[in-house]
């Protein structure tokens, strides 16, 4: 996996942290208004970093579980819209029975939150799980090199 730099790895341990305080804040009720906005700030910035977190290798394994995590990452974001949509209910006007609003929009940001939250911590420790799989293997074939090397001489 590409390491980020400081000011990326910065970023996106800021990103998680106004996501945090975003969505606790709003669950608590206070000034859902403004940390709504700032959820939604955390969760680009997390979003952006985590993509740019490239994977250079050929696993197939590796590369299934980061576009698991791009998706994660769109449903944050996604959360994060529903979730200044259920402070200000812009939306609420789009539909002809404010009932219908409440059964499909309002609040549905838990859900995606939520399913997000499974995906990257899945992904996440199954990414971690292979790459040290991924060393181990690459660690032998160099000791195996190195000993049919020596008995070469």
């Amino acid at each position: 996996m590409k390491q980020l730099n400081t000011l990326q790895s910065a970023l996106f341990l800021t990103g998680g942290i106004l996501m945090v305080i975003g969505a606790g804040c709003f669950v608590f009720m206070f000034a859902q208004q403004i940390v709504c906005w700032i959820y939604l700030l955390g969760a680009l910035l997390f979003a952006a970093m985590q993509v740019n977190q490239a994977y250079e290798g050929q696993n197939p394994t590796i590369k299934r579980l980061k576009k698991i995590m791009t998706f994660a990452d769109i449903f944050f974001v996604l959360a994060g819209l529903l979730m200044v949509d259920s402070a200000n209910m812009w939306l609420r006007d789009s539909f002809s029975d404010p009932v219908t609003y409440f059964n499909l929009i309002y609040n549905k940001w838990v859900m995606l939150l939520l399913a997000a939250a499974i995906l990257e911590m899945y992904s996440m420790h199954r990414i971690a799980s292979e790459l040290k799989k991924e060393e181990a293997k690459e660690d032998a074939e160099e000791k195996q090199e190195e000993a049919s090397a020596t008995d070469k001489e």
